[in-house]
This record gives structure tokens, C-alpha cells and sequence, in this order.
């Protein structure tokens, strides 16, 4: 009788040994993947059951309750983090918990660019593979509801800017995003304007930057850009300022300013009409704000460019005009 407990005794340790290693190898084992690379999203409120349940359905060859007591041994099943991860080849159940209670989560990046028009922003925007776009079939009014802007209209609303945020997020989350970020911006260069500004509004700042941000490329030139302006709007001059001209004519600009384009009244002429435009005309970045609300105090009226990327700036017609023969030969400066 002692022997055959003895013997009992031990088959139950063996026994034992062998569920430990079964168990040891499964949880270290590489995933099945139905393809190479596998993204799943584990929603806001989700448990480790129902994380499971979308890893699995998603193409994970694991069994939704192994990984869940497999987290739950480990201690790990009330961390996980609500996000989009991305799985590949080698992958293993405790990996892949590891994961889930690190928040390593996989990340799409956008970049906004400074200059860009809203049609160039939305078009970036729904092209990226990694958004949700709920964007489609939205109105300019509609997606401005949505995200919770005052304005009517949307151009100039977004800040230029390397965006990252969870694959598979919302299009209209991130315009947010944008949207909150130029709002900030704007609250901030509009508190440290120059009192002598001859602007308004924040909003009549956003307009003046984004005019800015399209005349020069140059940022030691911004001050003086800006100044150009400014000295324009306190004496009643036009800005004759030929991006917004571009801009008025949307889509249908044919790539080349002539002068029929000048003399034909709209709204963002700036040569016809006195005054700012009614409304921006790009995505202006940080550097052209505060330039519209701390421009240099220079005697400028005029500029034009040097075809190198840098401008020439002048106090009178006269000097302007002498400086537009020489560099544009013949052609038009602001």
C-alpha cells in the first residue's frame, strides 16, 4: 500500500510537471497569423474577455479564454489599454499581454502642412489608410458642426502640424485635434500682439498670417512681410497681394497669374478690393502668427522677389518699380 502511494504520489508530480511545461510552451509558443501583419483595436471599456474575443476574430490563432486566464494569472487582465495595436509573426500569448497592459500601441502619423489649403488638408486626410473617415459625403458645414467650430467656414481652422494618434481613429477626431491646437495657438500669438497692430480680431490675425505663410518661405523675412501689410492697412492700401487672388479662383486657376485675373472683382482680390480678404487663405504655422501680430516696424510698402527665395523690399513706387525691372523683369511684385 505504501509503495503504490508513493507511486501515485509521484505520477501526480509528473503529471504536474507535464501540465507546467504544456502550459510554459503554449503560453511561449508563436501565434498562428492569418497574414503577416494583423491590426486590431481594443475599444474603450473593453475587458480581457472581450479584448480576446476581437484578437482572436481579428486572426490570431489563440483561444479568447487561454488568453484571458493567461492575463489573469499573470496579473495583468485589469491593466489592458483601450487603443490600436498591430501584431506580426512571432507574436505570443504572453507577448501579446504584455502588449495589451504596456499600451504598446500601433500609431498612424498625418502631416499637415503649413500653406496648405482646407481641399489639400481633407484630401491628405481621407487618403490615409490608417483613418477612419467618417469625413465622406460631410459638407464643409457639416464637418465644422461636428467637430465643434463657431465658424462658417473652414479654411486657415487647422494647425500645421506631424500628427500621431491610434490606427484606425476617427478623421473628424483628428480635425478636432487640429482644429483645438489652432485655436490654442491663435488665443496665444493673440495676447502677445502689438498693440499698434492694425488688426481687429483673432480671426483678422489668422487672415493676415495665412497671407503671410504664402508670400514668403523665408522665416528671418516674416517681420518684414508682415510689416509691408500692416503699413498697407493703417494708411487704407490695398494689399494687392497675389495669393489671394490664386485663391479666389479655387480650382479653376489655370497655373498662371495674368492680368485679367487682377482686374477681375471678387471677394479675396486684394487689388480691387481695400482690406483684408473675408476669410484665411492657408494653414498658417506658428512663425507666421506671431509675424502678423509682432511685425517689425520698418517704412515698407512694397516688395518683390529676388527669384532666390528672398524679397526686396522698397519704401516708394519709384524704388519698387526699380526693383521689379531688375528682378522680375518686367514682371509684378506686392
Amino acid at each position: 500500500m505504501k509503495s503504490f502511494l508513493v507511486r501515485f504520489v509521484l505520477l501526480l508530480v509528473v503529471a504536474g510537471s507535464l501540465a507546467a511545461a504544456g502550459a510554459w510552451w503554449y503560453v511561449h509558443r508563436p501565434l498562428p497569423l492569418a497574414q503577416p501583419e494583423i491590426d486590431f483595436t481594443v475599444q474603450r471599456g473593453f475587458n480581457m474577455r472581450q479584448a480576446a474575443r476581437a484578437i482572436a476574430a481579428a486572426g490570431v490563432g489563440v483561444h479568447p479564454e487561454a488568453l484571458y486566464w493567461i492575463a489573469r494569472i499573470g496579473g495583468k487582465a485589469e491593466r489592458i489599454v483601450a487603443g490600436s495595436y498591430e501584431v506580426h509573426e512571432g507574436i505570443t500569448p504572453w507577448l501579446l499581454v504584455l502588449k495589451l497592459s504596456s499600451g504598446d500601441v500601433s500609431q498612424g502619423e498625418l502631416l499637415l502642412v503649413e500653406g496648405w489649403n482646407f481641399r489639400q488638408m481633407r484630401a491628405a486626410i481621407e487618403a490615409h489608410p490608417h483613418l477612419v473617415q467618417d469625413l465622406a459625403g460631410l459638407s464643409e458645414a457639416e464637418i465644422l458642426a461636428r467637430i465643434g467650430a463657431t465658424e462658417s467656414h473652414p479654411e486657415g481652422l487647422f494647425f500645421p502640424d506631424t500628427y500621431l494618434f491610434d490606427k484606425h481613429s476617427s478623421a473628424l477626431a483628428l480635425l478636432k485635434r487640429a482644429y483645438d491646437a489652432m485655436q490654442q495657438r491663435l488665443e496665444q500669438a493673440w495676447a502677445m500682439r502689438d498693440p499698434a497692430v492694425p488688426l481687429g480680431s483673432p480671426y483678422e490675425a489668422l487672415i493676415l498670417a495665412s497671407i503671410i505663410e504664402k508670400e514668403t518661405g523665408q522665416a528671418g523675412e516674416r517681420g518684414l512681410v508682415a510689416s509691408v501689410f500692416a503699413n498697407r492697412l493703417r494708411i487704407g492700401m490695398r494689399l494687392q497681394t497675389d495669393p489671394t487672388v490664386i485663391y479666389g479662383y479655387g480650382e479653376s486657376f489655370e497655373g498662371r497669374l495674368r492680368r485679367h485675373h487682377l482686374d477681375t472683382d471678387h471677394e479675396y482680390n486684394t487689388y480691387t478690393r481695400a482690406g483684408l480678404p473675408p476669410t484665411p487663405i492657408a494653414m498658417p504655422g506658428w512663425d507666421a502668427l506671431r509675424a502678423a501680430v509682432q511685425p517689425e516696424s520698418s517704412e515698407y510698402f512694397y516688395f518683390v522677389a529676388r527669384g532666390d527665395g528672398t524679397s526686396q523690399f522698397s519704401r516708394n513706387l519709384t524704388d519698387h518699380n526699380r526693383a521689379v525691372n531688375k528682378y522680375q523683369r518686367g514682371g509684378r511684385g506686392s
